[in-house]
């Protein structure tokens, strides 16, 4: 009995510090009910957005970043020569135009374009559950049917 007393004395600290232990550094977790509340925050902002869009950054790290966003209409062009997009459909629906030749796009920021127009591409409809990656160097744009919504994460794949 003395013996395991003496035991649970000695290896009472390392369980207690195991279980108050820190998550590492650059670990995120997002959970459903902050992320559904989120969510509703875009929603009513791009009701008010001429635009009909609205985007929160989730995180930011030197390889990656991590969005959350909202669309009631469709969206430009878009092109990026160093980072990949993944896409991760939360709600709704939408058409993704991805490839073909990207004509008159407008630099927006340093290997960043957006505008124009693709001719060609291939056409991929989005539902929620899916996931898609984007090359860089693809052009790609979202469109929405009239009254639709579209909510989705975006994972930007940076330095390709």
């Amino acid at each position: 009995m003395k013996r395991a007393r003496l035991l649970c004395v000695l290896f009472a600290p390392v369980f207690l510090s195991a279980a108050q232990q820190t998550a590492p550094e650059g670990f995120e977790h997002w959970t459903q009910a902050p992320v559904e509340s989120l969510a509703r925050a875009l929603a009513t902002d791009a009701a008010r957005d001429p635009h009909h869009f609205a985007v929160k950054q989730l995180a930011d790290f030197p390889n990656e970043a991590f969005l959350l966003v909202h669309r009631e209409a469709a969206g430009a062009v878009e092109w990026h020569e160093t980072q990949i997009d993944i896409f991760l459909v939360k709600s709704g629906s939408a058409t993704l135009l991805v490839g073909g030749t990207y004509i008159n796009g407008e630099t927006v920021a340093p290997h960043e374009k957006r505008n124009g127009t693709i001719q060609g591409g291939q056409r991929v409809k989005l539902s929620p559950g899916d996931i898609v990656r984007i090359p860089p160097r693809v052009p790609h744009q979202l469109l929405l049917d009239g009254g639709r919504e579209f909510t989705y994460f975006v994972v930007k794949g940076k330095g390709y």
